[in-house]
């Protein structure tokens, strides 16, 4: 638009922060969590995660390129950005901005995984980093500067809303507060490393991939901290979260955006 460009990425990662408020406000609510403090922390989260997002892709996965070129930091819109960095800016955020405020981690943490979810399936809808070349050749393979190569991205999507999907239908089986949100950590470093051996990333130890140790390293702290919290926050059966169950029509929206994606991906990449 003249002299301003707009990035499929940068309209996807919107949707998807959309759709992901818009849960996370929801879940907020049912769960009894004050929404306007819910609305003011969601505000700073996003702004935190994209700098953490910005920042631990400087450092895990190009930093020497960086160092040259320090100007280039700022230049968001030349792609650079890492998911589990904005993660663990996210959680560090979290707590203590929850601590301050006096609300609950736990409870937030469990609301806001579903969101997460999500959004990070929306978002990739119009990521551009695709996966390495096919050595066997498949038919939904991606053709990029005459090479086929595997569509990491869609891979990371269904993932991700098979993974929403499971959140969604748990939120009335918790049995303690910040279930949910192990669940999702441990899904989605799971789900990160399968696709990660579709990309390409610095390796650390062959095959695995700084990603693959920022996951690993993820699930590894989250199952030590779930041993801790399980004992010690227990959910009140009466909560309004228990009382809750997903509908027919709720699958079948997910799968309409798994549609929706994979018609938006192929329609770009055909």
């Amino acid at each position: 638009m003249g002299h301003f460009s707009i990035y499929l990425f940068g309209v996807t990662i919107a949707i998807g922060a959309i759709f992901g408020i818009f849960i996370a406000l929801k879940e907020s609510k049912r769960k009894g969590l004050d929404e306007n403090k819910i609305t003011d922390f969601i505000f700073y989260l996003l702004i935190v995660s994209i700098i953490g997002a910005r920042l631990y892709y400087i450092l895990a996965f190009n930093l020497r390129y960086y160092l040259k070129n320090p100007f280039e930091i700022f230049s968001i819109s030349s792609g650079g950005m890492s998911i589990q960095g904005a993660l663990i800016s996210g959680i560090l955020f979290s707590l203590w901005y929850t601590k301050r405020k006096k609300l609950s981690f736990l409870k937030i943490a469990d609301a806001f995984s579903p969101a997460i979810a999500i959004g990070q399936a929306i978002g990739r809808m119009g990521c551009d980093v695709y996966g390495v070349p096919m050595k066997r050749i498949y038919f939904w393979g991606v053709n990029v500067n005459s090479q086929i190569l595997h569509p990491a991205q869609m891979y990371e999507m269904i993932l991700d809303l098979i993974l929403f999907g499971y959140l969604w239908t748990r939120r009335g089986k918790l049995k303690y507060n910040g279930q949910n949100f192990i669940h999702y950590l441990i899904g989605f470093s799971i789900n990160r490393a399968i696709v990660e051996f579709f990309r390409s990333n610095p390796i650390v130890i062959y095959p695995f991939t700084i990603a693959h140790v920022t996951s690993f390293a993820i699930i590894f702290i989250t199952v030590v901290v779930s041993l801790k919290i399980k004992n010690i926050s227990n959910i009140d059966e009466q909560e309004p979260s228990q009382a809750v169950k997903a509908s027919m029509l709720e699958y079948v929206m997910i799968i309409l955006v798994a549609i929706v994606g994979l018609w938006i991906y192929y329609s770009i990449n055909r």
